[in-house]
C-alpha cells in the first residue's frame, strides 16, 4: 500500500466537514468562580480538530475581550478574558474542552462537555481555586511591557490578577519619529485609572488594581525610512506624551527624567542595548521578555548573529533553544551588573503582539503597608522584586529584601533564607547565584511516574536556606527553576488535579543585593569584552548612516567598556 503524504490533511478536512454539517450551534452557558463567587479570568475553548472558540459576557454588565494571535500550528494564543460575570458561546454538536487560568496563583480548572443536537445542554462551571496568595504576603504582581488597547486593560488585569499594569499606549517604529504623533489609544489623560476589587474573603479590604496609561516605546527598525535597526527601550511612567524622537538618546533621557520616567529594556540582544545601559543609565532588564511564551518556544534564531561564542548558550541546529535564550539573558544582566550597571529585573510580555497571555512574565513588588502605586513604582526602581513565569519566591539576605545594600568592613557571612511556592509537585532547583555564578542549589523531586493526581490545596513549600561567607565586594541573587515535565489540571467535580505532560519549565528570579566590602565589584574579562566588540560593530554598521552627534553616543558607549576593562579580572 502506497502513503500519500497528503493523506493526514484529508483525514483533517473529512473530520472538519463533519464538525461543520453536525448541526446547528447550540448556546453554552457558564461561569468562572472562586470560593462560590463570579471570578474574571482567562477561558479557552478547543473543540474539534483543534479549533478555538472564544466566549463572550452573558451580562450586560460584563466584558469579554478576545485575544487570537497565531505564528504556527503549534506556537499559538487563542482566547478571551472573561470579567466576573457568567458567559456564553455559541458551539455546533461535539465535544469541547474549557479551561480557565488566572495569572499564576491560581490552579487552572477544566471542564469537558459534550454539546449534543437536541435536548439539554451542559452548563460549565470552572471552579477556580488560589493555591498562594502573594499580596497577602505584601508582593504585588506587574506586567511592564503590555500592547494591550486601553480601554480593554481594565478587564484584562482583573482576569490575569494584575495589581499593576503599563500599556504602551505611544509606540514609534522609525528613527526620529516624535511619540507625540503616534499615540496607540488616542491620547490618554495623565491621571491614574485605579480598580478597587472585592474580595471573597470576608476579612478582606477590596484589592485595588492600578493602570498608568501613558509610556511609551520607542522600537527602531528604519532611518530616514530605510531598514536600519536600533533597537527597542520603553519609558514608563512619564507624565505627557514625549515630544522628542530618537537618535540621538541623550536629550530624550533628560526630559524623559524630568517627568519621572524609567527605562526598560526588553530585550538583550538589540543591537543599541549595549548603548543604551550607559548611556541612558537604564534602569530595568526584563529577565522575563517578550520572547517567552506560555505557548512553545519559536525566535530561535533572532539575533543569533550576535551570541557570544564563549558563554556556553544552549542551541540546537535550529539555533538557541528556549533555556538557551533564557541562559543568556540571564548571562548578559549579570555582565552588566559585573560592570557596575545595578538595573533592577522585571517581567513583560509584549502581549498584545506576540501569543502570550498579559503577565505570563511579570515582576512581583514588595509593598509593605497599604499598597499604592507610586510605592510599587517606588519599590521596582529600588528593586524589591522578583520576577517569575509560573513559581514564587519570598527571600531576605541578612534579613533584608532585595535590592538591599549591605555593607561589611571585613568577610560577611550571608544568610539567605525564605520559601519558594510552586503550585505543582515536579523538580525544583534553587540556586543561589554569586556575580553571576551558581554557588549552590538545593533540589527537590518528587516523582510522577507512578502518580495521576496530586493534592491541590497543597502544593509544594519549601523553606529555602543558604550560607555563604564573602571576602569581596559581590552581588547575590536567587533563581528558581521549576520543571514542569506535567502541570496540574483541577477537573470539573474540583475533588482531583490531574497532571498533564508539558515538557517546559517555569522560573523565578530575585533581585540582587549588593555586598560592598573592598569598592566596585571586578568585572570578568570575557563579558566586557564582548560590549567592547558589540560597541565596535555598531560603530561601524551606523557610521555614515546615523549623524555624527548621533554615532558620538556608541563611541561615548565604548570608552565607558573600555575603562570598566581596565580593572577587570578573569
Amino acid at each position: 500500500m502506497r502513503f500519500s503524504p497528503l493523506a493526514p490533511y484529508g483525514f483533517v478536512l473529512a473530520l472538519w466537514a463533519s464538525w461543520a454539517m453536525a448541526g446547528e450551534p447550540r448556546q453554552v452557558t457558564g461561569s468562572l468562580r472562586e470560593g462560590g463567587l463570579p471570578v474574571a479570568g482567562r477561558l479557552y475553548i478547543e473543540g474539534p480538530p483543534g479549533t478555538f472558540h472564544f466566549a463572550r459576557s452573558a451580562d450586560p454588565k460584563g466584558t469579554s475581550v478576545v485575544y487570537d494571535v497565531k505564528r504556527t500550528e503549534t506556537c499559538r494564543e487563542q482566547h478571551v478574558t472573561l470579567s466576573a460575570h457568567p458567559f456564553e458561546v455559541d458551539l455546533p454538536p461535539g465535544q469541547y474542552t474549557f479551561t480557565a487560568e488566572r495569572g499564576h496563583e491560581y490552579f487552572a480548572a477544566q471542564q469537558t462537555i459534550t454539546v449534543p443536537e437536541a435536548g439539554d445542554v451542559p452548563q460549565v462551571e470552572l471552579k477556580l481555586e488560589r493555591w498562594i496568595d502573594m499580596a497577602a504576603r505584601g508582593w504585588y504582581s506587574g506586567d511592564t511591557h503590555l500592547h494591550r488597547k486601553l480601554e480593554d486593560v481594565p478587564n484584562i488585569v482583573a482576569a490575569e490578577d494584575l495589581h499593576v499594569a503599563l500599556p504602551l499606549t505611544y509606540w514609534v517604529r522609525g528613527a526620529y519619529e516624535r511619540p507625540l504623533e503616534f499615540p496607540v489609544s488616542g491620547n490618554p489623560e495623565p491621571q491614574l485609572i485605579t480598580i478597587e476589587e472585592f474580595l471573597p474573603q470576608a476579612n478582606r479590604a477590596p484589592l485595588k488594581r492600578f493602570i498608568w496609561p501613558i509610556n511609551t516605546e520607542y522600537e527602531l527598525f528604519t532611518v530616514n525610512k530605510k531598514s536600519h535597526t536600533q533597537g527597542a527601550v520603553l519609558v514608563l511612567n512619564h507624565k505627557s506624551p514625549l515630544k522628542l524622537g530618537a537618535p540621538p538618546v541623550g536629550p530624550l533621557t533628560q526630559a524623559a527624567r524630568e517627568e519621572g520616567a524609567l527605562f526598560d529594556l526588553d530585550k538583550h540582544t538589540w543591537n543599541w542595548t549595549p548603548m543604551i545601559v550607559p548611556v541612558m543609565q537604564a534602569d530595568l532588564f526584563e529577565l522575563a521578555n517578550n520572547h517567552i511564551w506560555r505557548t512553545e518556544f519559536l525566535n530561535k534564531s533572532w539575533t543569533a548573529d550576535v551570541l557570544p561564542k564563549d558563554w556556553e548558550i544552549e542551541t540546537d541546529p535550529q539555533g538557541y533553544t528556549e533555556r538557551g535564550w533564557i541562559d543568556w539573558g540571564f548571562k548578559t544582566y549579570y555582565a552588566y551588573l559585573n560592570c557596575g550597571f545595578r538595573m533592577r529585573p522585571t517581567g513583560g510580555t509584549g502581549s498584545g503582539y506576540h501569543p502570550v497571555p498579559a503577565g505570563f512574565g511579570r515582576v512581583y513588588v514588595q509593598c509593605p503597608g497599604e499598597f499604592t502605586y507610586e510605592k510599587w513604582v517606588e519599590g521596582l526602581n529600588a528593586g524589591r522584586s522578583f520576577v517569575s513565569t509560573g513559581p514564587m519566591l519570598d527571600v531576605t539576605f541578612n534579613g533584608q529584601p532585595p535590592g538591599s545594600v549591605i555593607r561589611a568592613d571585613g568577610p560577611l557571612n550571608l544568610v539567605v533564607e525564605g520559601q519558594d511556592f510552586s503550585a505543582t509537585n515536579n523538580r525544583l532547583v534553587v540556586e543561589l547565584v554569586v556575580n553571576g555564578e551558581v554557588i549552590t542549589s538545593l533540589e527537590n523531586r518528587i516523582s510522577t511516574s507512578s502518580r495521576s493526581e496530586i493534592p491541590k490545596k497543597f502544593p509544594d513549600r519549601k523553606t529555602l536556606g543558604f550560607r555563604h561567607t564573602l571576602t569581596r565586594s559581590s552581588w547575590v541573587a536567587v533563581r528558581l527553576f521549576e520543571y514542569r515535565d506535567v502541570e496540574s489540571v483541577t477537573h470539573e467535580d474540583s475533588q482531583r488535579t490531574e497532571l498533564v505532560k508539558t515538557g517546559r519549565f517555569r522560573y523565578a528570579h530575585t533581585a540582587p543585593v549588593y555586598i560592598e566590602i573592598d569598592g566596585p565589584i571586578k568585572p570578568r574579562k570575557r563579558e566586557v569584552n564582548y560590549f567592547i566588540q558589540r560597541m565596535e560593530q555598531e560603530i561601524a554598521r551606523n557610521t555614515g548612516v546615523l549623524a555624527e552627534d548621533e554615532v558620538a553616543e556608541y563611541r561615548k558607549a565604548l570608552e565607558i567598556y573600555q575603562k570598566v576593562a581596565e580593572r577587570a579580572g578573569d
